[in-house]
């Protein structure tokens, strides 16, 4: 089925008489639901009531501006086209695929797609997930792919389109597994066809940075916005109030200085309810009071993403809740937020335990297998003691040598460029005593407005600089080091619910 450029100016011209607003990616107050995975279900398979709807069911108000449609699993299955999974709604258990394909028909869907787009909302396709068989080998596999989804789901024309007639939005990356640099290729090759309307690329990494998935991608391909998970794991929601664990900053000064695109916009991702994930779960009332805070700080703020639609109707409409709450009075991004809470480069895992709303507090997976050496890894401000391995089992690393430092002086040890630095901490260089103004890294005491030049040295004292790691350990990750790896959890929660009968099948677990 093709989609014609005549459609998309019908399509415009219809929701310009009916006043219809259009999605406005500028703003500080958007919310995003994905939908596709019947999450509720998964979590509460006797109360069938609350499943999941079909989508035009939650465009019936403005609680949500943006669906992602979860998941397209597959990249390359049998007969040449990626496998598509909607879990109740439509899968290749239920609807007949393509040819011999696992790509189902689920062209029932259009109508429901276009009556979203028709009240201005925005839907993209999300691709990965959990389980998602989701990785390119080449630069020609992910360009060709790029083509290829463009033509299945977008603007271009094909026999065989999933959705039927209607043009998806876009498209977001879920990548949960077997993340490449590739990425930026698909993405870049897919902007080249974008014409004819508004089209938008988002990605939904962990909230550990970087994501060990997305973070080259990220570095090197333009993303409209980014839904950062804020759960299961240590720097979610639950650990907002601790400035160890809660790293917006850091996302917000990624998307100032080193994304592509300086307009990107950074979401704040949840958990709907308590069932929706394993951590990270707040209250509809705490997370608005949350995301204006944050609105407030960072310019880069763009509003809320949370999982799963179902989850959030079946939780006392969190997804009005949450939309009245941010929109109340929804502040301006300001233009220049002072730099007074910066970001964190590698925040430490916080000691204090999840706040008691949270049931189920993140988990540190099980040691993974060895990871290269790190010279210079990034300590924590206040490193946890770590087990001694057996001599035996240390691999000697070559630490980088550390820049000149000038020595140590009264109280302030030597300034170390591998050190973080928060707000009132003090360190010596050349001979002069600096104070840090706000978190820092890296950033070198007289030539950084973060650090206040107190004056010369007056005394002199034996270095005492940062714990460093510079072993490789048999049984982990260099002492002081966040594990990048996701929870043990199903980062979206628990196992979708596919096929018309609700015959769960359980998800991959890490």
């Amino acid at each position: 089925m093709v989609a014609s450029k005549g459609s998309l100016l019908a399509a415009s011209v219809f929701m310009s008489l009916l006043g219809v607003k259009a999605f406005d990616m500028s703003r500080t107050d958007n919310t995003v639901a994905y939908w596709g995975q019947n999450s509720y279900g998964a979590a509460n398979g006797q109360d069938t009531a609350n499943f999941q709807k079909n989508l035009a069911e939650y465009c019936d108000d403005d609680s949500i501006d943006t669906f992602a449609i979860s998941f397209l699993t597959v990249f390359f299955g049998p007969g040449g086209l990626p496998q598509l999974d909607l879990a109740n709604i439509c899968s290749a258990v239920t609807q007949k695929p393509f040819g011999d394909s696992q790509l189902p028909d689920c062209s029932f869907l259009a109508e429901d797609i276009k009556t979203c787009q028709a009240k201005g909302k925005t839907v993209l396709l999300s691709m990965g997930g959990a389980t998602g068989g989701s990785t390119f080998t080449s630069a020609d596999q992910a360009t060709g792919f790029a083509d290829q989804i463009w033509d299945l789901f977008l603007g271009g024309s094909s026999e065989t389109r999933p959705f039927g007639d209607a043009v998806l939005d876009g498209v977001d990356l879920d990548i949960e597994g077997g993340g490449t640099p590739l990425f930026a290729n698909f993405v870049t090759q897919l902007r080249t066809h974008f014409s004819g309307k508004k089209y938008y690329v988002t990605a939904a990494p962990q909230c550990v940075f970087p994501d060990a998935n997305l973070g080259e991608t990220l570095n090197n391909a333009e993303f409209d916005a980014v839904y950062v998970q804020f759960y299961n794991n240590y720097c979610g929601l639950q650990n907002y109030d601790n400035t160890n664990a809660w790293n917006f900053g850091q996302w917000d000064d990624w998307a100032k200085n080193t994304s592509p695109n300086k307009d990107v916009k950074i979401y704040i991702g949840a958990p709907a309810s308590t069932t929706a994930a394993g951590s990270g779960y707040v209250d509809p009332g705490q997370l608005a009071t949350i995301a204006k805070a944050t609105a407030s700080q960072y310019s880069s703020f763009g509003g809320v993403m949370y999982w799963d639609a179902s989850q959030a109707r079946a939780n006392n409409r969190f997804d009005k809740a949450i939309k009245d709450g941010i929109r109340s009075g929804a502040p301006s991004a300001p233009s220049d937020p002072a730099p007074s809470d910066p970001a964190p480069s590698d925040p430490a895992p916080p000691s204090d335990p999840a706040p008691p709303s949270d049931p189920a507090p993140p988990t540190d997976p099980a040691p993974g297998p060895e990871e290269p050496c790190d010279p210079a890894p990034t300590p924590a401000p206040e490193p946890q003691p770590q087990p001694q391995p057996d001599p035996s089992t240390e691999e000697p690393c070559d630490p980088a040598p550390a820049p000149p430092s000038g020595g140590s002086c009264g109280s302030a040890a030597a300034w170390d460029a591998a050190a973080t630095y928060t707000g009132g901490q003090t360190a010596s260089y050349n001979g002069h005593v600096y104070t840090a103004g706000w978190w820092t890294q890296n950033e070198t005491p007289g030539t950084s407005e973060v650090w206040k030049d107190g004056g010369a040295c007056s005394a002199k004292r034996e270095l005492t600089g940062p714990h460093r790691s510079i072993t490789r350990r048999a049984f982990g990750r260099p002492a002081g080091r966040p594990s990048n790896k996701p929870s043990i959890l199903r980062r979206r929660g628990a196992p979708s619910a596919s096929g018309s009968n609700a015959d769960f099948v359980k998800r991959r677990t890490n």
